[in-house]
């Protein structure tokens, strides 16, 4: 990278030899201006207005436009030999805590590069010594004819500093906020909390320039002789918003639906619970079946008579079954019972003949 600056950072008595270079570049695709009739370059000319001619780079010099229209000339040599103690220094003045820079005051971003091997040793000190105290030191330098403001932090392992605009350059913002008569409701802020919890955090190194790369698109097209792409036909954002609920309510719903968190229904039911909000577009129209012309029932209610008549029939015949079982159980037990009054019966005659013949057998004998 090109150095832009060569001098020092004044750290006390300490002096460390630095290059700066710029620490962001444009990636921004520029355009030239062209005659519509026949695409002839358009350029501007610097013209002398007392004598009517172009002038040249070497005839043009810097002059103050006083509040009367009087310009007063000021040259180079007169600027430079003002006396700026940070001509060629980044003279630091304090070290604060980083939440003490208003980020309103940030400008440019410029990396510090050891100049040569002996500014090693006084840069590595002054990095861990803004590591360790976990602060950024507040400077003054100059650069491009004026002398700035500027902050120095440690980036990875290099000491980067952020210009920074004088204090009396940011504008007042009492003509830019609301009117403070508005209020919020609390389910408005419990909406806006909950959306910013869908949305989460980002990977800032993962986000990018989506219309540069169309517009890149667009001029490699068109320098094949192809015929651009159409653009996809999107939602225009901005606008009045009628129902800040709503709104709200629909952005919590995309972004959970974006993630893949929840399907859009239902998690517009779970968030939009207690909230009064328009009612949106749903799929509940689709799932209502309208009924038929005549009196006639629904498929969809046909269908569940015929369940439910498919569901009594099993029911009855499971119940005739039950009962032939307990019948036929019962003719059984009654026909056991039966036969066993029967064997009864039989034993006991049986057993009546036997007495009767022990009883004529001894009475035989006698008579023989």
């Amino acid at each position: 990278m090109r150095s832009i600056w060569n001098g020092a950072i004044s750290f006390g008595l300490v002096s460390i030899p630095i290059k700066v270079v710029n620490a962001t570049e444009s990636h921004s695709i520029s355009f030239r201006q062209v005659h519509l009739d026949d695409g002839g370059r358009i350029r501007y000319r610097k013209f002398c207005e007392l004598e009517d001619r172009e002038v040249t780079t070497g005839e043009i010099g810097k002059a103050y436009e006083d509040a009367d229209g009087t310009l007063i000339p000021i040259t180079d040599e007169e600027l430079s030999a003002l006396p700026i103690p940070t001509a060629r220094t980044i003279e630091i003045v304090a070290f604060v805590p980083a939440e003490r820079i208003d980020p309103l005051q940030m400008d440019t971003a410029y990396y510090l590069a050891a100049n040569g091997v002996p500014a090693t040793k006084p840069y590595v000190l002054l990095r861990e010594a803004l590591k360790r105290s976990q602060k950024v030191a507040v400077a003054k330098f100059a650069l491009r004819g004026r002398e700035r403001l500027g902050m120095l932090r440690v980036v990875d392992d290099v000491i980067a500093m952020h210009g920074l605009l004088w204090p009396d350059e940011i504008r007042s913002t009492e003509e830019v906020a609301p009117d403070a008569s508005v209020t919020v409701r609390d389910k408005e802020l419990d909406l806006a909390d909950a959306l910013m919890d869908t949305l989460g955090e980002v990977e800032l190194t993962e986000l990018h320039d989506d219309y540069r790369e169309a517009v890149e698109e667009l001029v490699a097209a068109k320098a094949s002789g192809e015929l651009p792409a159409a653009p996809p036909a999107g939602e225009r954002a901005g606008g009045k918003v009628l129902d800040l609920m709503a709104a709200l309510e629909k952005s919590v719903r995309a972004a959970k639906v974006s993630r893949g968190e929840e399907k859009g229904e239902e998690a517009g039911a779970r968030t939009g619970e207690s909230a009064e909000v328009t009612p949106l577009p749903s799929r509940r129209s689709a799932r209502t079946a309208p009924k038929e012309v005549g009196g006639k029932k629904s498929t969809s209610t046909a269908r569940k008579t015929a369940a439910k008549k498919t569901v009594a029939k099993s029911t009855a015949k499971s119940t005739a079954k039950s009962t032939g079982q307990a019948a036929g159980k019962a003719t059984a037990t009654k026909s056991t019972a039966k036969k066993t009054a029967a064997k009864k019966t039989t034993a006991k005659k049986a057993t009546g003949k036997k007495a009767a013949a022990k009883k004529a057998t001894p009475r035989g004998r006698a008579s023989a």
